[in-house]
């Protein structure tokens, strides 16, 4: 995979880490019993997830930390050494420290122009590798695809609860945390993007670390949500980029090539491919794992790669539904089936061998009534995507392998805040009041024996407790 690292995501004051597991996201074919369960802090000053305040590496927070914006917002800014991560200083992503997708440096002296969420435009990412688009039907397994989206705080953005832990970020060092592309980004429920974990706890000994929470829990409106520039987005007619839930044994971070064939995973004599599945095949999707669902099927001798989850909105809320609190609609809004959403609907209304002209007027007109007034741009587009690139398939399959991730995917994915291992973010009950330009309140310690930075800091002999 590929190791180069979103360089625009280095925010003043964001030095961090975590503990706690993950929402992970329901699928459309079982209830995922583990989601919106968080087992709290990590207390334990010996493990990756504490820090000691007296030790040589802790860092104290900066009172004026920096916040970096919206789900989509960057705070712009140079580097002083932008291919060090850990560096201070911001760089907007895609400029000149940025990296294309097919893993060149953009020019030096040319800043990228930035769409309405405050990226780089997908065309300033310049065009993507042959390798997106090749054949691979020749080599590669096969696998499926269902979908949904939730809206819940991602699997990925939680960092590992214990070291057995294999799907989530490496927390060894900060350079194995950002090889691991660090955490998936959060928003609130405005979709301005917050820290992924903060300050918990603080004593003489160490600070702990408590992952921010999901709207998916008893957070709701207070909690966090996937942020909505995470929808599917189609680079040309033949090619797109999205993010998928993978099974128990997938790996946060991964990306994986995509090129779908005419065929959907039920398929029998008696049950054949529908319009829709024949109008997807030849396409090609590059995915990016972005949660881990306990209850995604593995493999099975049809399709020995299992099956990938599909983050769309529309696709269903699942079993934790946080997208009708995101979106409020009213009671007795029709979200779809909860499994399988607005397609499910419309099957269920004109049947399952419809025209692909009736399922996509029938998708479109829910993603409408859904997020046309929802001032969420990025679902509606998303879930048109679904109907227009997507030709509304059901349960589609595909040839599948490995690739390195496209930058665009990676620059989406990384959290701006949460950029090392350590940070001193003060923890927040209600997120739904943050607004973009907000300044984060923090944890204001000093390193046992020096000297406070400014007056009003606390030394951790006292307890280190909030001012």
């Amino acid at each position: 995979m590929k190791r180069k690292l979103f360089k625009s995501m280095l925010v003043a004051g964001a030095v961090a880490m975590i503990c706690a597991c993950g929402d992970d996201a329901a699928s459309n074919n079982a209830t995922n019993p583990n989601a919106g369960n968080d087992p709290g802090t990590i207390d334990n000053p010996y493990s990756s997830a504490a820090v000691n305040p007296a030790s040589s590496d802790a860092v104290p927070g900066s009172s004026g930390a920096v916040n970096p914006g919206s789900s989509g917002a960057v705070n712009p800014g140079s580097s002083a050494n932008p291919d060090n991560p850990l560096s201070s200083g911001t760089v907007i992503p895609g400029s000149s420290a940025g990296v294309a997708p097919g893993g060149s440096s953009s020019s030096a002296n040319t800043e990228p122009e930035l769409d309405a969420n405050g990226f780089p435009t997908l065309e300033s990412y310049g065009p993507p590798p042959a390798e997106y688009t090749k054949d691979i039907s020749a080599t590669a397994k096969r696998g499926w695809n269902t979908r949904y989206w939730d809206a819940c705080k991602p699997h990925c953005s939680w960092l590992k609860e214990s070291s057995s832990d294999k799907t989530r970020a490496d927390t060894s060092s900060d350079e194995a945390y950002l090889a691991d592309f660090a955490t998936a980004r959060n928003c609130n429920i405005h979709d301005v993007e917050v820290p992924t974990f903060t300050v918990g706890n603080v004593s003489k000994a160490w600070r702990s670390y408590e992952g921010t929470r999901s709207a998916c829990g008893d957070e709701k409106e207070k909690g966090v949500f996937t942020c909505t520039d995470m929808a599917p987005i189609a680079v040309n007619d033949t090619l797109s980029y999205a993010y998928v839930a993978g099974t128990a044994d997938s790996k946060c971070g991964k990306c994986y090539h995509l090129q779908y064939d005419g065929h959907f995973a039920n398929e029998m004599e008696n049950n054949p491919p529908r319009e829709t599945h024949k109008a997807l095949k030849g396409k090609h999707m590059i995915v990016m794992a972005s949660n881990i669902g306990m209850d995604v099927a593995g493999g099975n001798p049809n399709l020995p790669a299992g099956q990938f989850d599909l983050m769309v909105p529309g696709g269903g809320v699942g079993a934790f539904d946080a997208l009708s609190t995101q979106v409020n609609k009213g009671a007795g809004f029709n979200w779809g089936a909860g499994f399988g959403g607005f397609l499910t609907e419309c099957q269920n209304k004109f049947g399952y061998d419809a025209t692909l002209a009736v399922y996509q007027t029938c998708v479109k007109d829910m993603c409408d009534a859904a997020f046309a007034d929802a001032g969420l741009p990025n679902l509606l587009r998303g879930c048109h995507w679904f109907a227009d690139w997507y030709m509304a398939a059901d349960n589609p399959t595909y040839y599948i392998e490995e690739v390195e991730c496209p930058q665009y995917l990676i620059d989406h994915y990384m959290t701006r805040y949460n950029t090392s291992l350590e940070n001193n973010y003060r923890k927040v009950e209600d997120w739904s009041t943050f607004k973009e330009g907000d300044v984060l309140d923090t944890l204001r310690c000093w390193k046992a024996g020096e000297a406070p930075p400014e007056e009003g800091w606390v030394n951790p002999s006292a307890g280190c407790e909030i001012p």
